[in-house]
């Protein structure tokens, strides 16, 4: 057994930790989700991009994501109404497309998929509350990207996430609403910030993404809020 096979099961172990730590009344709800997809995404191998999509009423949205990757492949979905992370939320089952090249399912957006340089995929369901389903999903940039050990690690970090999303998603069904409808408009707010950080600090897009997320959780602030005030002052609150 190698050194890194030997390592993966202790990142997996402490990033779960992580994860149990967190509490939810210490952290907006957009950074609580953020941090459980950024841990997700280090306790998986081949340095995947991970999004966490959500359904209210069968209307789609992605509400977190590490990376473009992620949200490209998500918003392909939508626009087409169809496809792994949909399937996933919609039915309940674990989702894996093994090589976008030669699924036979979703062809229209497999295709798309491909060119964007996914090459597999896995989706965990994510069952919230009544009315309300999502998926955790995982896009990675090689084939077959996923073992067994992987999945299980999907799947040990889905309720997490899960939980996160049902803070985010408040019982009451106006409220799920308007909080996902600020989460997707917030982001072009945090999209300009991110350009911003990535002048400013010669960052790549998802390092920006990142460090604008570190400093939500930080500070115990929205990710919009931070992204906002650094649009309108220039200044990144700190404190």
């Amino acid at each position: 057994m190698s050194t890194e096979e030997e390592s993966a099961p202790a990142d997996a172990t402490e990033a779960l930790e992580q994860l149990g730590r967190l509490a939810p009344r210490e952290h907006s709800m957009e950074s609580l989700l953020q941090t459980a997809a950024d841990l997700t995404k280090k306790a998986m191998p081949g340095h995947p991009e991970l999004s966490v999509s959500l359904l209210i009423n069968d209307q789609p949205g992605t509400v977190v994501y590490t990376g473009r990757l992620a949200l490209h492949c998500d918003e392909r979905q939508y626009e087409r109404g169809h496809g792994p992370c949909l399937h996933a939320a919609r039915s309940g089952e674990l989702t894996e497309i093994a090589d976008t090249r030669t699924e036979t399912r979703w062809p229209d957006y497999v295709q798309r998929a491909a060119e964007r340089g996914a090459r597999s995929s896995l989706s965990v369901p994510l069952p919230i509350n009544e009315g309300v389903y999502g998926a955790l999903n995982i896009y990675a940039r090689e084939p077959n990207a996923f073992d067994q050990d992987s999945r299980s690690v999907a799947t040990k970090f889905a309720p997490y996430v899960a939980v996160a999303a049902a803070h985010l998603c408040d019982e009451d069904a106006g409220a799920v609403d308007n909080s996902l409808q600020a989460a997707l408009e917030a982001g072009a707010i945090i999209d300009q910030a991110k350009g911003v950080v990535m002048e400013r600090y010669q960052l790549t897009a998802d390092q920006a993404f990142q460090f604008l997320a570190q400093v939500a959780m930080t500070t115990k602030t929205r990710l919009r809020d931070v992204a906002d005030r650094l649009l309108h002052t220039g200044q990144i609150p700190l404190e």
